[in-house]
């Protein structure tokens, strides 16, 4: 059994409010305000692969193309969320900087004139946490505050709100004549063994559980990793095999070519999440990396979302991701801001536990 599966969240008895999901990808912030009680009445993405998994699993169409060419929106809604792309604000993005990342960084200014147009009650922007202390984010807040908008913004970590990985997300949160709050953590701590423990060690490939073909020289590099090592184990077991670049590179990232623990949430899960030379993805026990399948349980993805794409597009998919099981929190702060209810612990963890 899937021990991270969102099916079952809870829902409280209030009208189900409509959310616009811009930059939605495959629909992990979409799939968090669905499990709230929320109904998706429109969509927007670039990317195909996208597109089509959006389309199959929230059962509408979705605009497809750049969002400067979304002239109107055809709906009306409380809420908009959405993740205008972060390449140009995150730190691997900054490492290898390219021309599109200036326009990116700016794509919020797209987002506010959908604002302008739909005017919801509340809405949902998240970044990396880097955004938050971009050149960006102070006119994106005094635009947004000029527009009546009461806003609060942070930093979530997945790990608390019940996700099985390390991840640390930007949020901001706005909304009209109330004030809006981060949700607070819970008391849900899940591990890498919740999420894919029941899972064949050897993948089957049934549901995306496949597996990266591996030469021999990459089996004994895996096995020089012990749980909660990385490259450094390799480096030390076995010189002899391990890549010159690393040799020559006797310090840096602790996570490269990384063995997850069992007992303990994943680091980041990226869009190449098959690759352990990017980082912390080596299967805690078998010697290979985790499997489309199992980086989509560690994003907290149901196993009945359907991913539509090949191997590359899906991970990209997996690995762009909010978690949805942190967008349901965020959305639950959004429905109790907008319903005047409070969004204490205890009635939280009532709701949660059914």
């Amino acid at each position: 059994m899937n021990t991270v599966d969102i099916k079952e969240y809870g829902l409280n008895s209030m009208r189900r409010l409509k959310f616009i999901d811009l930059f939605c990808g495959c629909g992990g912030l979409g799939l968090g305000f669905r499990k709230a009680g929320f109904e998706s009445v429109f969509a927007a993405d670039m990317d195909p692969a996208s597109v089509r998994t959006y389309e199959r699993n929230f059962g509408h169409d979705v605009f497809q193309g750049d969002i400067a060419d979304l002239t109107t929106v055809p709906v009306e809604a409380d809420v908009i969320v959405g993740g205008p792309p972060c390449q140009g604000f995150s730190p691997l993005g900054r490492l290898s900087p390219r021309k599109e990342h200036a326009r990116m960084n700016t794509l919020w200014r797209e987002y506010l004139r959908i604002l302008d147009q739909v005017r919801p009650k509340a809405f949902v922007v998240e970044n990396v946490p880097e955004f938050l202390k971009s050149a960006e984010f102070e006119p994106l807040r005094r635009e947004i505050s000029a527009r009546g908008y009461n806003l609060t913004s942070g930093v979530l970590n997945a790990a608390e709100f019940g996700v099985p990985q390390k991840r640390k997300r930007g949020f901001i949160i706005g909304m009209l004549d109330k004030q809006p709050s981060l949700p607070l953590p819970t008391e849900e701590r899940r591990t890498v063994r919740d999420a894919i423990g029941d899972l064949p060690l050897l993948p089957d490939g049934v549901n995306w559980h496949v597996g990266r073909t591996a030469t021999a020289q990459s089996l004994e590099r895996y096995r020089c990793v012990p749980p909660g090592g990385n490259r450094f184990d390799l480096m030390k077991a076995r010189p002899d095999i391990t890549p010159r670049c690393w040799l020559n590179k006797p310090t840096g990232s602790t996570d490269v070519f990384g063995r997850m623990e069992w007992n303990k949430p994943s680091l980041t899960i990226r869009t190449e999440f098959y690759k352990p030379e990017k980082g912390c993805y080596l299967h805690p026990e078998a010697d290979r990396p985790i499997t489309h399948r199992e980086a989509a349980r560690l994003q907290t993805f149901p196993d009945d979302f359907e991913f539509l794409g090949n191997k590359i597009e899906t991970a990209r998919m997996i690995g762009n991701a909010v978690p949805p099981r942190l967008a349901y929190h965020v959305a639950l702060a959004v429905k109790d801001a907008i319903s005047g209810e409070r969004d204490d612990e205890r009635s939280r963890q009532k709701r949660i536990s059914g």
